[in-house]
């Protein structure tokens, strides 16, 4: 029987393992790959070898002289004990790609396109240099039910999309530079960032957790935080994503191509999701994209004192604890009818028992979805407000605008690429006279 040159490496598992002398070493428990960017080609790197006595081995492919369909031969059965470790760069097959979701663009698979799919195994094949890899990926697009076997799709590995390169940096060495960043606010960890080589950024920013990560992408330009986002699987990206504010996903998204953007949405959390897709609806350059579906919303019968521990909440802006919106329930955006506000300054100076139902400030005129920029500019300018209500047209409230975010959008596209002040050289000198 010839030796086998390609292979699923899923199907490898549990293959036992012989020396030239037909001798049991262990059996394959793992194959270790390293991913690269299309069209460089992600190279099989060896397989995990677990020995009689339980422990885990590396063992080079170089070092494979033949896979057949009960075992695989070694050129020589002298092999390193060391016991397996995984290194910078390297990726399991069995444990971080088989199972994880892509996409595909394959024009041969348009059914696929703007879906999530899951990996069933991968496929390698040795080339005439000896090295193995990856050549094609089988996919399902919905997991089967039980005791069923699910339609596999083969899609070429140059379509397959969403699973990125490892870190090629030590641990040691990340953890130091991600030490940096623990007393540093977002938009410093951003601007930090942005100066490092492009490589470099997308390691670390890989190591960062969803919440810390997500708050940094937001204060990125946003030719940066579509790279970024790009360069992280699929399934951390939508994870990220579901920890922005909505606004900013919304932004986001609507810079990627549709499919991708889709596919995004698809594997976040509906909850997540659904006011992202509503943001997403409105007209670019009008209120209702701006806006953010999430402000501090309570009902009339909140007392003063329930009122201000909620406006406490860290995770609100300064600018969206400014004011309180009130409504008829239900709370969550569309809300029931909307019936005022109450600023932050009014709740200070009143008792604590007191409801904020009768403490309102009804004649403030709202926001509206279809207002544009400037429309929300006049009116800060007019009320001297860093937060506004936004209402359709029926009176429901939709969420609220703030100025930082209407000044992201007023401020020229490259702002985050500048400096805060203009260098020295580009300031007006003073004039002193003799």
């Amino acid at each position: 029987m010839s030796a086998i040159s390609r292979v699923y490496a899923g199907r490898l598992a549990g293959l036992q393992v012989r020396g030239p002398d037909f001798e049991v070493i262990g059996r394959v428990r793992d194959v270790i790959v390293t991913i690269r960017p299309v069209p460089q080609p992600s190279r099989v790197l060896g397989i995990v070898v677990e020995l009689v006595n339980k422990r885990r081995i590396f063992l080079p492919m170089l070092r494979v002289a033949s896979i057949d369909p009960t075992d695989i031969t070694l050129v020589s059965g002298s092999v390193s004990m060391r016991t397996f470790r995984p290194r910078a760069g390297e990726q399991s097959v069995l444990s971080d790609i088989i199972g994880s979701k892509v996409h595909t663009d394959d024009p041969d698979l348009e059914h696929l396109h703007g879906k999530a799919i899951e990996v069933a195994d991968v496929e390698v094949e040795r080339t005439r240099t000896r090295d193995w890899v990856i050549t094609k990926v089988a996919v399902f697009a919905q997991r089967p039910k039980f005791g069923r076997a699910p339609k596999l799709d083969i899609v070429p590995w140059n379509y397959v999309h969403g699973i990125s390169a490892a870190s090629t940096i030590s641990m040691e060495s990340v953890a130091e530079q991600i030490a940096l960043f623990d007393d540093m606010r977002p938009a410093d960890v951003a601007n930090y960032l942005t100066d490092l080589p492009e490589r470099q950024r997308n390691n670390l920013a890989r190591e960062l957790d969803d919440e810390r990560l997500a708050d940094v992408v937001q204060e990125l330009p946003e030719d940066d935080q579509k790279s970024l986002l790009q360069q992280l699987d699929i399934e951390r990206a939508a994870d990220v994503l579901e920890e922005m504010d909505p606004d900013d996903a919304a932004d986001i998204l609507q810079e990627l191509d549709d499919e991708k953007a889709e596919v995004l949405l698809e594997l976040m959390d509906p909850e997540e999701s659904a006011p992202v897709r509503r943001l997403m609806s409105f007209s670019p350059n009008t209120v209702g994209a701006l806006m953010t579906p999430e402000p501090l919303i309570l009902t009339p019968q909140t007392t003063v004192a329930e009122a201000l521990a909620l406006a406490r909440d860290p995770d609100l802006t300064t600018a969206l604890s400014s004011l309180i919106f009130v409504v008829r329930p239900p709370t969550a955006t569309p809300t029931g009818k909307y019936l005022g506000c109450v600023h932050l300054q009014k709740l200070l100076r009143e008792p604590p028992s007191t409801l904020i139902g009768g403490i309102l400030d009804p004649d403030l005129p709202p926001l509206y979805a279809s207002d544009s920029e400037e429309t929300a500019a006049r009116y800060f300018a007019t009320y001297n407000l860093v937060c506004g209500p936004v209402l359709d047209e029926v009176g429901h409230l939709l969420g609220a605008v703030s100025v930082d975010d209407l000044l992201d959008h007023l401020l020229p596209e490259n702002w985050r690429e500048q400096d805060l002040r203009p260098s020295p050289a580009a300031q007006p000198h003073e004039v002193t006279h003799g």
